[in-house]
């Protein structure tokens, strides 16, 4: 059962910030030389300001997952994490095996999501047991 009032607010903003520095950093350096039109970058702000509200409920969402499953140590939050960036890793490699996404981008999307929660799943086990 997850406690709604008991969540950590500040592990959810921390875990937020992490998230889109993560992703700024991880997105710079996989796509950041790519000549590819797959990979072309949009102009204009609107995917950035997307970006860190998907980083926010994305915190959320690991926050509560955390405390269902009573994480209140970072193997725990790293199992939870890694839990989730699994399950969202299978979506991609069914959209892949029917065409939608290519194998590179299966590939850099799957690294960034198995990376990316169960660090966050790590970072609120952490924070939820202290």
């Amino acid at each position: 059962m997850i406690d709604w009032l008991g969540l950590n607010i500040v592990a959810i903003l921390i875990g937020a910030v992490l998230y889109a520095v993560y992703g700024g950093i991880y997105y710079s350096v996989m796509l950041g030389k790519r000549k590819d039109l797959q990979f072309k970058q949009t102009e204009g702000p609107l995917k950035y300001i997307v970006s860190v509200i998907i980083a926010f409920i994305s915190s959320f969402i690991v926050s509560a997952f955390v405390q269902a499953a009573g994480g209140e140590s970072v193997l725990t939050g790293f199992a939870v994490g890694l839990g989730i960036g699994l399950s969202i890793t299978l979506v991609y490699l069914k959209n892949t095996l029917f065409g939608l996404l290519s194998k590179k981008a299966f590939f850099i999307a799957a690294g960034d999501h198995l990376i990316v929660f169960t660090i966050l799943g790590g970072l609120h086990g952490f924070l939820i047991g202290m």
